[in-house]
């Protein structure tokens, strides 16, 4: 990778010599203009309007346009002059933690390479400082004529610094949420949860640009006189009418498209028979309650039958010689009298 700056981190009186190299690039597949009928390429040249001819890159300088349209020209010696103590300084600033950034005041991201073996022990001392404390450096640097805010983090053994947007520079949401009253129902929010549970995680590393692969096969074939393949059209979005059922189909598209039988798809049918089970049995309780208090023993004389096959007969038995809640109470004592002997 080559570096795009050089210079050095300020880290107190402590001074690192680094090197900057992109920490990202570009695959997106780029076309020229070209001209349809013979192909020919076309260009842009720079012309000057009041002169009406094609300038030269040492004739073109920098110039502010003023409201009201009048240019004023800023030369590079007039720039020099400006107040700009990183132009070859990452200059921290603060140390805060991670989660005080803003996402939407991320940047380019690059990597800070140390710049030779005597940056080596400071870059290693900051890199482990950053570690030990989890928190990230707020440093200004100055980049292609600009001074910018920035953010140093740790990404394995390297230091990588995130471009930061100014906090002006990030405009505030303002009316933009939805001005009409909505209610949630939480019968909603369960299955939107439901949803994001059979979506779950996935590893960043799989994903990939499936456009840009299809428009590289549509380049190959064209290269070979062939006709480009046809993609299938993408399934079209009918208009919401129910937000439920479509949260509920969303789930068992989500887990039929990760192989799961179909029996675990339906899952709000399933939690609706799991609760009216233990209704059905408690109705059958209620129904042994109001057949009268004087059978309960009848049942517990069932349980034992099922229990034990041997003990049928003598269930049976009993069943004949306990009409009445006397008798019963009667057999009881005999059989007890008969046991303590």
């Amino acid at each position: 990778m080559r570096s795009i700056w050089n210079g050095a981190i300020s880290f107190g009186l402590v001074s690192i010599p680094i090197k900057l190299v992109n920490a990202t690039e570009s695959h997106s597949i780029s076309f020229r203009q070209i001209h349809t009928e013979d192909g020919g390429r076309i260009r842009y040249r720079k012309v000057c309007e009041l002169e009406d001819r094609e300038v030269t890159q040492s004739e073109i300088g920098k110039g502010y346009e003023d409201a009201d349209g009048t240019i004023i020209p800023i030369t590079d010696e007039d720039l020099s002059h400006l107040p700009l103590p990183t132009a070859r300084t990452i200059e921290i600033v603060a140390f805060v933690p991670g989660d005080r950034i803003d996402p939407l005041q991320m940047d380019a991201a690059y990597y800070l390479q140390a710049g030779g073996a005597p940056a080596a022990k400071p870059y290693t001392l900051l890199r482990e400082a950053l570690k030990r404390s989890n928190k990230v450096a707020i440093a200004k640097y100055a980049l292609r004529g600009r001074e910018r805010l920035g953010m140093l983090r740790v990404v394995e053994d390297a230091i990588a610094l995130h471009g930061l947007l100014w906090p002006d520079e990030v405009r505030a949401p303002e009316g933009l949420a939805p001005d009409t009253k909505v209610t949630v129902s939480d019968k909603e929010l369960d299955l939107a949860d439901a949803l994001m549970d059979t979506l779950g995680e996935i590893d960043l590393d799989e994903l990939h640009d499936e456009y840009r692969e299809a428009l590289e096969e549509v380049v190959a074939a064209k290269a070979a006189g062939e006709a480009p393949p046809e993609s299938p059209e993408p399934a079209r979005s009918g208009k919401v009418l129910d937000l439920m059922a479509a949260l509920e189909k969303s789930v068992r598209d989500a887990k039929e498209s990760r192989g799961e039988e179909p029996g675990e798809v339906r899952q709000l049918p399933q939690r609706k028979s799991a609760r009216t089970a233990p209704k059905q049995t408690g109705g059958k309780k209620s129904t042994a309650r109001t057949a009268g208090s004087a059978t309960t023993k009848k049942t517990a004389a069932k349980k034992t039958t099922a229990k034990s096959s041997q003990g049928t007969k003598k269930t049976a038995a009993k069943k004949t010689t306990t009409t009445t809640t006397a008798k019963k109470t009667a057999a009881k004592k005999t059989t007890a009298r008969k046991r303590t002997a």
